[in-house]
């Protein structure tokens, strides 16, 4: 038998029970990748052409999902975030969240989205028991979005923000990623259009995830160049770090609240130490980071007629072997062949 020791805490392997990671950490949130499609193609995360598909013959059914979602929540999983790619490309995705509302314990179910086609189905997903979305939109200008994402889509964007919190998917958040010379200056902007129409904004570092692995560090604009711009509009008041448990944005009072805005620091003020996700892809491989270079096949012994304890065993190895951060910086550090899209955020 084997003991970690970080810090005050021991964890023993022959012991551990639920999602548990060698430095005490419990994954109690779920990243799930419903599809690597997508109907944008952004600069920052793949070519214009596209990328090749998963075949659907990979991906696993809303079957198989439930099922290994229904396992992740019988070991401590609290909530469900529903990714892609673009997870309104799933046809069955309103089938799929009813599926997950209806285990018991319930978790809370999220989905991050491009925004695009969510006016038409904003009201049946909430219906079906999904809480709440964050919408990735960079830009509010149309030009710029246009060029970033090689889709003339903002309007349609910005129906599925309305329609969202009119279905009461709230807080309706916004997540957006600051690039130098693109949309940089601009960011001020970005917060005050979200500010007027009440959603909440979150500047996230733009991280090495893109298929074409052209990331340089050197190009990215940090969390603090975000907030000294910010800073030049409204006073940031940084919100008690004790709020702030195993979140990844810093939360900021604009202009002494209510309203704020988060700044996610993925690469220069990681939060590794408080992280609690773990990811499942739409090809059935779970991932205990966004940055690892391993993943644990589910689908194969899933198709081979594996007993929940027998799958429950690889979810719980899995997390195991979680390293305590990502290594962005670090010598050595390598970027996962898996895209951003493939992955799921």
């Amino acid at each position: 038998m084997t003991s970690v020791h970080v810090g005050p805490i021991t964890v023993r392997q022959g012991d551990r029970v639920g999602l548990v990671d060698q430095f005490g950490r419990r994954a109690r949130d779920l990243r799930v990748s419903v599809t690597d499609r997508c109907n944008l193609r952004c600069t920052y995360c793949m070519p214009a052409e596209g990328l090749p598909w998963m075949p659907r013959s990979e991906m696993l059914t809303d079957e198989e999902l439930l099922r290994v979602i229904g396992l992740f929540v019988r070991d401590g999983v609290t909530q469900v975030r529903l990714t892609g790619g673009e997870p309104l490309l799933r046809r069955s995705l309103v089938d799929l969240v009813q599926g997950i509302a209806s285990l018991r314990p319930r978790p809370r179910i999220a989905m991050t989205t491009n925004g695009v086609g969510l006016e038409r189905v904003a009201g049946a997903l909430a219906a079906a028991g999904l809480d709440r979305v964050n919408v990735s939109l960079d830009t509010i200008d149309a030009d710029t979005f246009t060029t970033l994402t090689r889709r003339d889509r903002l309007g349609d964007v910005e129906a599925g923000l309305r329609a969202a919190a009119e279905a009461g998917l709230t807080p309706v958040k916004v997540n957006a990623v600051a690039m130098r010379g693109v949309n940089d200056d601009a960011v001020a902007d970005v917060l005050a259009w979200c500010l007027e129409r009440g959603y909440e904004l979150r500047f996230i570092e733009q991280m090495p995830l893109d298929a074409q692995h052209a990331w340089d560090r050197v190009d990215m604009v940090t969390a603090e160049e975000i907030r000294d711009r910010l800073s030049q509009r409204w006073t940031l008041t940084p919100l008690p770090a004790t709020d702030r448990g195993s979140a990844p944005a810093e939360r900021f009072l604009v202009d002494g609240g209510p309203a704020t805005v988060g700044i996610i620091a993925s690469v220069t003020a990681p939060f590794c130490a408080a992280c609690d996700r773990t990811r499942l892809t739409a090809d059935g491989q779970v991932r205990n980071c966004l940055f690892s270079q391993t993943e644990t096949d589910l689908r194969t012994p899933l198709r081979e007629g594996a007993t929940d304890d027998e799958l429950l065993g690889l979810l719980r190895g899995e997390m195991w072997r979680k390293r305590a951060g990502h290594g962005i910086g670090e010598p050595g550090f390598t970027q996962p062949e898996r895209p951003m899209s493939s992955i799921g955020g």
